[in-house]
């Protein structure tokens, strides 16, 4: 049996269609259903079925999706394994950020990078969502969390207190002293996953009717900010030229950002030189920030 295609058909399942699949394998839609034809061919039955431009396991893809997934969990383990007792500061990096984190202070946290190490190649994955490092779709996270996950190792590297921002004309054009003013104001609110963060909870009960526009991201709630409409609370990695902060919230702790790899993978040694420039950058951050 192929391993490609027992990889792909767990791809799939995942992802729940062949495009999905495809963009994940780094591969074509073409070379996804020949992987998937030619493991049927090789097990002799259907193991998917599509209906709604989706496709949906049978009975005996539902049992070998069970036993394909362990197969597929020890293969990760090994390639990690094998990764781990690499030496040499050469070879690909995946990173995996949040879009703010990544478009910002990403590129200026590895300028010195290609220079000091031309044989390392990053690969970044700018993401809202949290990449599974178990099957080494990325090799460092960072990410914005009080509770990072138990099974990945890293450090805190910084911190980012929150405050209420404005646009300029927006500033100029009304009175803002205290918090307690965002009653007299609109106010830009959070939607979808952004409403579980604390700061938004804090939002929502205090000032929730004051709130006429709501958003999924934080770039994107900055930028209804800059163009007047309204007061947005956001961490302090989002102030640039066209945005002030007005001033911070005390009441809202700061988000932490962590680095973090799985326990294999730590002493890669281009891990640990991605890992240390990183690191070194966004320490460095910290008064400009907070």
């Amino acid at each position: 049996m192929d391993w490609n295609g027992l990889k792909t058909f767990i791809k799939v399942v995942e992802t729940g269609s062949l495009a999905a699949a495809a963009k994940e394998l780094g591969v074509n839609h073409s070379t996804v259903f020949r992987r998937l034809r030619g493991l049927e061919q090789d097990v002799g039955a259907k193991l998917l079925a599509q209906q709604a431009n989706r496709y949906h396991l049978t009975a005996i893809g539902e049992e070998f999706a069970a036993l394909g997934r362990d197969i597929d969990a020890k293969y990760n383990d090994i390639e990690r394994l094998i990764v781990g007792k690499e030496y040499q500061p050469k070879g690909h990096v995946r990173i995996t950020a949040p879009f703010n984190i990544a478009n910002r202070f990403i590129p200026q946290a590895l300028k010195a990078l290609r220079k000091a190490y031309p044989e390392i190649t990053v690969e970044l994955l700018a993401s809202n969502q949290e990449v599974n490092m178990n099957t080494r779709n990325a090799d460092i996270a960072v990410r914005a969390t009080q509770t990072p996950p138990g099974h990945l190792v890293g450090r805190k590297v910084t911190s980012f207190a929150w405050g209420l921002f404005a646009g300029k004309e927006y500033l100029n054009s009304q009175s803002f002293q205290t918090v307690s003013d965002l009653k007299h104001h609109n106010v830009i609110g959070a939607a979808g996953q952004m409403c579980h963060l604390p700061a938004f909870n804090w939002l929502e009960q205090h000032y929730s009717g004051q709130i006429t526009i709501r958003c999924d991201e934080l770039i994107t709630m900055s930028h209804f900010a800059e163009t007047g409409q309204g007061i947005a609370l956001l961490p302090m990695d989002q102030l640039r030229d066209n945005i002030e902060c007005v001033m911070l919230v005390p009441d809202i702790p700061a988000s932490e950002l962590w680095l973090l790899t799985h326990p294999d993978l730590k002493n890669v040694e281009r891990i640990r030189v991605v890992m240390k420039f990183l690191t070194e950058y966004f320490s460095g951050l910290t008064e400009m920030v907070n």
